[in-house]
């Protein structure tokens, strides 16, 4: 089904579910974890320059990216759509975003908590949501079943009993020679070994290991019943994710996507040690994935121009990460090079500005069964975007997400207050503009002067 906005046809309908999160989500400034795809608007070049990565990733090869952009420019949402792109493309996901309780490096299980969170939202095609540890383990031993079903063995057999062991042992041998290996194999095969039994008890301490929740070597060993067991803690971590990564390549998965998001949390550090403590974690992360140490594993990073380029505090007050992601002699101007490591977030145009709201209106109508076109008209949206782009500082102040919210709240009013006019409850809202020399009809303000913008310009 196509729905029409204005005479336009827009987007294919969305699951019912979906967009209602969605539109929470946006209504309250926040990005949905499910559904960036119906409202991607823009953002092409960084979309193709995340999915070549994946690309080359999937081939064996590692990548670290850094999307830098001001609060509300779309790096989170960025984020989750290339995120969603991975677990198209057959890769394994995990997310989370750093706090003042979760950090890459630190005392008092700051490492450990971030990497928590990570595998708690580890992700897959067919879990999306979550928690899918115990699916990618299933997958493993479907892959090697049907191997064996495919040789010709019989799954009553002894034979096949036999050999379904065996084989999980020579997966397991491949990952023994990493640091921490050993112990992570160990818990594999003790893991094996509880599914085979129908050992729920057994499983869930092999789970609860992996997911890094035990706080000492004594209480994982009586859980686990594996003698000389280390646990997971804030220095070993990020070794076991690239384990989890061998591993999951090994099962059949394209790779790991790590994506760490709210990366302003350690610009915010006020300890310089501890600041630079976890810059280190950056630097051992993005040499050991450009320099072929942990193929299959693609690390990306969320954060504002001041986490990046602040050269007191930021990234760039750490020389090696400095000479690494500074623009080079002919970069930092007008031309992009988005083959580089940092992805540096413009401001949307004009005309993806209209097609946005032309989205959100959409939208909008169909979760709420509505005709939008009734109250708002052409004229109305291109109104609010101008009033919007020349109020006093919106260039250098407004942001997506704030055009998203504002719109997606009007949306809302208009819907509940159906006695009221676009123009009645638009102009509620007293703002103060700056000078705009604009064609009072239509044409919306930006710095450099673009084209009027009508629905036959946006493309769908």
């Amino acid at each position: 089904m196509v729905n029409s906005i204005n005479g336009k046809d827009t987007a294919s309908k969305v699951p019912r579910r979906i967009l209602g999160t969605l539109l929470s989500s946006l209504s309250a400034g926040v990005v949905p974890r499910s559904g960036a795809p119906y409202i991607a608007i823009g953002r092409g070049d960084e979309i193709e320059a995340l999915t070549n990565s994946l690309d080359r990733v999937a081939d064996g090869e590692g990548s670290t990216k850094f999307i830098i952009g001001r609060y509300g420019s779309g790096k989170s949402f960025l984020i989750q759509l290339s995120r969603g792109y991975a677990l198209d493309r057959g890769f394994v996901t995990a997310d989370a975003d750093l706090s003042p309780e979760r950090k890459l490096s630190g005392s008092g299980g700051a490492g450990l908590a971030t990497y928590r969170e990570l595998i708690k939202n580890i992700a897959v095609k067919s879990s999306p949501d979550g928690n899918a540890l115990p699916v990618i383990l299933g997958k493993w031993f479907t892959k090697i079943g049907g191997e064996l079903t495919d040789e010709g063995y019989e799954q009553s057999s002894e034979e096949y009993a036999v050999e379904f062991g065996r084989r999980i042992m020579k997966n397991l041998r491949e990952l023994e020679s990493d640091v921490g290996g050993f112990d992570f194999a160990s818990v594999l095969r003790e893991y094996y070994n509880a599914w085979r039994d129908d050992d729920d008890m057994k499983q869930s301490a092999c789970l609860k290991w992996i997911r890094g929740e035990y706080g000492t070597r004594t209480e994982a060993r009586n859980a686990t019943g594996i003698r000389s067991l280390s646990v997971i803690n804030d220095d070993n971590w990020y070794d076991h994710l690239k384990l989890l990564t061998a591993f999951v390549r090994l099962v059949g998965y394209s790779g790991l996507c790590i994506y760490i998001d709210e990366c302003v949390n350690l610009y915010k550090i006020p300890n310089r040690i501890s600041r630079e403590n976890n810059y280190e974690k950056i630097l051992a992360m993005f040499n050991d994935t450009m320099q072929g140490r942990a193929p299959g594993l693609m690390i990306v990073f969320g954060g504002t121009p001041q986490f990046l380029e602040d050269g007191r505090r930021g990234l760039y007050s750490y020389e090696a990460l400095r000479s690494r992601l500074a623009d080079g002699r002919f970069g930092g101007g007008e031309l992009r090079s988005l083959m580089q490591p940092v992805l540096r977030l413009k401001r949307l145009s004009d005309s993806e500005l209209y097609a946005l709201v032309l989205r959100l209106s959409s939208l909008h109508g169909e979760y709420h069964k509505w005709d939008v076109s009734s109250k708002v008209s052409d004229e109305n949206m291109l109104a609010f975007l101008k009033d919007t782009m020349t109020r006093e500082g919106a260039e250098s102040m407004i942001t997506p997400r704030e055009i998203i919210r504002d719109f997606v709240t009007l949306l809302d009013l208009l819907y509940t207050n159906p006695d009221k006019s676009f123009e009645e409850i638009a102009g509620t809202v007293e703002r103060t503009t700056a000078a705009a020399d604009v064609d009072e009809a239509e044409e919306v303000h930006t710095p450099a002067r673009t084209p009027k913008i009508t629905l036959d310009d946006i493309e769908f």
